[in-house]
């Protein structure tokens, strides 16, 4: 018998080689692929030549595909075996376990994996009726060493997986072992919180020990520090919450040892981020403010605080490490976690260490990765709007030092293109480009924003001073237009010229502040004196710079509301929206040419609407100044286009609507709409109207676009 299942297991060597050579032609690769189908379907001797071909002297992929090999028998034909000849599959497979493979960091990972589906596959069909000792048996594999450990974690892994997360089983039969797991999980969490025990005396222990000769070994024990994490993390998502909080943490507090050691900190952050991340019964999720202890906080705070720079490897011109990035990245998630857990169970007590939380997640606040930081705001949101924590001393006191960061964050830069700031290269693995950087940005900036607003209802007049500095600092700092000046005119910014970013991020702020200070205080306690002092100020802040003047605008609508209460200002907040409406770079263009420029006329044009639609009763006796003005403007037919005058029209009617005078208001708006009447019951208009191959033919429809335009103009009409 032994002949012929030798020159059998040849012939399927043969074939093995012919499907994976790469200059085998398609049909060797088709008959070669044909006869191990054949083979596995149809062979009376799967189980002889499978394990013959597992054995170890074979080559990897030989190996491999005996194990496939026993994996389809123990799948398909399980059920019409002999009891006898089940057992023996089972013995040779578990003797594979405990001496068929190379030592674990020569064993490839594709056999380590096929190996433990099959044991997992025999455990599905035979754990725990006809199999009811493989839990001891799986454990006494563990003390055989490093490479039979790391496969019973694999093995724990794959039926946890099957059973729980991809339900790959009759209904029955999952619920059977499902219930049998949950019976045993005592003694399987008690197993494996034992190996990462284990691995901490054994991390201690090779601090002190520096000979090449364990190094090894020292591997060796990394690697099963690793499979043992990864198992956990299968099992904790869905195990009974008393089974991760027992001993009072002790496994959680053993993740949070393991943050400190670089080859297992990754897969510790995962395990604990699950664990936090679990939602129940309030009761149940009390004991997580163990996490608050002062030791397993300052674990949790050195990680945080060793993040900063922590993932640029110097060898390599400051190029990210992934790993050392992905675990700063759950570790920044673990944080977060944490702060949905505190917002949860404040009701039974405010943590005792919460400033040095504050402090780690500030860390992650003024990381220069864009990606983490935004990671944080969402958290930072919560922790000030909830009604219990928000009154805390320590939450006013990093409110202060988050407003100071936003500063600095809502600065765009970190492009990936770019080399301008240690954010780079972190945008360089999140981003595929700097359009998805933009995108991202926005968002970004809008979470700041909600986070900015809700620091501000906490300490209204303290955030009112950092706005306040930040504008009175920019309109004192010279315009730096960088390298990335505007294409259109010389010596202006452009989007991404140093002052134009600063600005941009000092005006989302300010709005953000204000906006909310107009809000929550009553007008006795609002800061007069200082806020119509630095709306003077601005105001009477001189800029040619259309970004910058864009800016200028957004604040002076920002701070309007303070013109209320001193409205023998309003006539120079007035005149300084309506130059804007006419803003020119040159005295010599009649119109405007420029994208930056339009946009600054069109946002005046809309800051005065929104001014005369929210104060309407109170623009009302400056309507005669402001109506003079306009037919100033409208005298001259080249200065404002026509939606501007359409715009100026607008705010003139939204006054009007408080003359509460029906024949006064009637005799204004005819005189307004006369111009336009006019024109539209001209016959010009009327033989255009009428016909529309002619109507087409006016506007330039039926005509190339040619530079310079001859029917614009009547298209704008």
């Amino acid at each position: 018998m032994a002949e012929p299942i030798r020159a059998l297991c040849d012939e399927l060597i043969k074939a093995v080689n012919v499907i994976m050579e790469a200059e085998s032609s398609q049909t060797y690769r088709l008959e070669a692929l044909k006869f191990i189908e054949d083979f596995k379907e149809k062979s009376p001797f799967c189980v002889e030549c499978g394990l013959q071909l597992a054995e170890k002297s074979q080559t990897a992929v030989v190996r491999h595909f005996g194990l496939q090999i026993l994996e389809h028998v123990v799948k398909f034909r399980w059920n019409n075996m002999a009891p006898q000849e089940k057992l023996q599959l089972k013995n040779c497979t578990m003797g594979l376990l405990s001496h068929g493979t190379h030592p674990i960091l020569q064993e490839e990972c594709h056999v380590k994996d096929a190996l433990s589906r099959i044991v997992v596959e025999m455990i599905k069909r035979e754990w725990p009726q006809h199999w009811p000792d493989m839990l001891k048996e799986m454990e006494a594999l563990t003390a055989m060493g490093d490479a039979q450990t790391e496969l019973v974690m694999l093995v724990l892994l794959r039926l946890a997986e099957d059973v729980m997360t991809f339900q790959t089983l009759p209904t029955q039969r999952q619920r059977e072992i499902q219930h049998t797991l949950e019976e045993n999980m005592d003694s399987i969490f008690t197993f494996l919180r034992g190996i990462l025990i284990m691995q901490l005396h054994v991390n201690e222990h090779n601090k002190l020990v520096s000979s090449s000769d364990i190094q090894d070994l020292i591997k060796a024990h990394w690697r099963v520090g690793v499979a043992t994490l990864n198992t956990l993390a299968g099992y904790i998502d869905w195990v009974d919450l008393s089974h991760i909080t027992n001993e009072n943490c002790r496994l959680l507090e053993i993740f949070c040892l393991l943050l400190s050691e670089p080859e297992l900190q990754l897969e510790a952050a995962e395990c604990l981020l699950i664990a936090i991340s679990r939602k129940g019964e309030l009761e149940e999720r009390k004991p997580f403010l163990i996490l608050f202890d002062e030791v397993i906080m300052n674990y949790i705070l050195s990680a945080a605080q060793s993040a900063d720079g922590a993932a640029l490897c110097k060898q390599s011109s400051g190029a990210v490490v992934e790993r050392r990035y992905t675990f700063l990245k759950r570790l920044c998630q673990v944080l977060c976690a944490l702060g949905s857990q505190i917002c949860s169970l404040v009701c039974f007590r405010v943590p005792v260490n919460l400033t040095k939380y504050m402090e780690a997640l500030l860390a992650f606040t003024t990381h220069p990765s864009q990606f983490l930081r935004s990671s944080t705001q969402i958290t930072w949101g919560n922790l000030f709007r909830h009604e219990i924590i928000s009154w805390d001393p320590v939450i006013g006191q990093m409110a202060i030092k988050y407003l100071r960061v936003a500063k600095i964050n809502l600065v765009k830069t970190g492009f990936p293109s770019k080399n301008d700031c240690p954010g780079c290269e972190f945008s360089r693995v999140d981003f595929d480009s700097d359009e998805d950087f933009n995108c991202f940005f926005k968002s970004f900036m809008a979470q700041q924003g909600s986070a900015v607003r809700l620091a501000c209802k906490i300490l209204p007049f303290e955030a009112f001073q950092i706005a306040r500095e930040w504008v009175q600092y920019q309109i004192n700092t010279p315009i730096d237009t960088g390298n990335t000046t505007s294409k259109t005119e010389k010596g202006l910014c452009s989007a991404l010229s140093p002052s134009a970013v600063q600005w941009d991020a000092m005006t989302f702020f300010t709005e953000s502040v204000f906006g909310q200070l107009f809000k929550i205080l009553d007008k006795e306690k609002l800061p007069m004196d200082e806020g119509m002092e630095l709306l003077q100020m601005v105001v009477n802040y001189e800029t040619r710079d259309p970004l910058i003047l864009s800016c200028v605008l957004t604040i002076i609508s920002t701070l309007f509301p303070f013109v209320k209460h001193q409205p023998h200002f309003l006539p120079q907040v007035l005149y300084k929206i309506f130059t804007a409406i006419t803003f020119e770079l040159d005295d010599e263009h009649k119109e405007p040419q420029t994208h930056p420029l339009k946009n600054i006329r069109r946002h005046a044009c809309s800051a005065i609407i929104n001014m005369c639609r929210d104060y309407s009763d109170f623009i009302l006796p400056c309507f005669d100044m402001m109506y003079a003005h306009v037919k100033s403007l409208f005298s001259n037919e080249m200065l404002l286009t026509p939606m501007e005058k359409s715009s100026l029209m607008e705010a003139l009617i939204l006054i009007s609507n408080q003359f509460k005078d029906y024949n006064k208001q009637k005799a204004f708006l005819e005189e307004l709409m006369a111009p336009v009447t006019a024109q539209w019951l001209s016959e010009e208009m009327r033989s255009v109207l009428w016909d529309p191959a002619t109507f087409l033919a006016y506007i330039g429809a039926d005509q190339e676009i040619s530079d310079p335009d001859q029917m614009g103009i009547n298209r704008s009409r």
